[in-house]
């Protein structure tokens, strides 16, 4: 004969709290946590990010100063001596020997003519009465080169001028002054190799002779004449 068993309401109550507190003592232990997850994935850990972005302005860069000389800044106080002695190197044209300050009598019948114009501060090459060649030149300081009427009298590769131990390419002589030559040429080089007035073109720079840039008086050079008139005026 089957017997009900009665449970009274206080110890059905401490059978339950009995169970909740074995449930959750499992739970809290890692051990039986194991067992728990394999009903279901565990959280993917996360990283603390331990940087952050910072706004850093990038430096402006400062241009280096370039050094432009006004038109009116006077030039170098090292200028060429009025008609330097000179010595001959690998000449290829006899000189005429020193005398007055008059043109040589040299016969030309060509057609070419060299004007100089101090007031522009150029030159002028004419062949045939067309402007062939026009230049940037620099005269004598202080009204030094001579107004007049000459012709190329000497053509000497690079002349040498002692006074100021410099050497003038491309040598023109055109007069005399004082039983020395005057002349036209390039831009002297000093004994360590450095070229004078540069920069300076365009402007009184010399005490006498006519100063081109060294591929002008190249140029002039080569198209040169003995005899070839030249013309220097205001």
């Amino acid at each position: 004969m089957n017997r009900l068993v009665r449970i009274s309401p206080g110890v059905l109550f401490l059978l339950c709290m009995s169970a909740g507190l074995a449930l959750f003592f499992m739970a809290a232990s890692p051990a039986n946590a194991s067992l728990i997850n394999i009903f279901g994935p565990s959280p993917t850990p996360t990283q603390e990010n331990l940087w952050g972005y910072a706004n850093v302005p990038k430096p402006a860069s400062t241009p280096t100063p370039i050094l432009v000389l006004p038109s009116d800044t006077p030039a170098p106080a090292v200028a060429e001596v009025p008609a330097l002695e000179m010595e001959i190197v690998e000449q290829d044209a006899a000189s005429t020997a020193p005398g007055s300050s008059a043109a040589p009598d040299l016969s030309y019948t060509g057609s070419k003519y060299i004007l100089v114009d101090i007031s522009e501060q150029h030159m002028y090459v004419y062949e045939g009465g067309a402007l062939v060649y026009s230049f940037v030149a620099s005269t004598g300081i202080g009204n030094s080169t001579r107004i007049g009427n000459f012709q190329v009298q000497s053509k000497i590769p690079n002349a040498y001028g002692s006074t100021w131990n410099i050497w003038m390419p491309h040598w023109l002589g055109i007069y005399w002054s004082h039983g020395l030559e005057n002349g036209i040429h390039a831009l002297p080089i000093l004994s360590n190799g450095a070229v004078l007035w540069a920069g300076f073109l365009g402007r009184p720079v010399s005490y006498g002779c006519v100063v081109l840039g060294t591929y002008d008086a190249q140029v002039l050079y080569d198209w040169a004449e003995l005899g070839t008139p030249v013309e220097i005026q205001w």
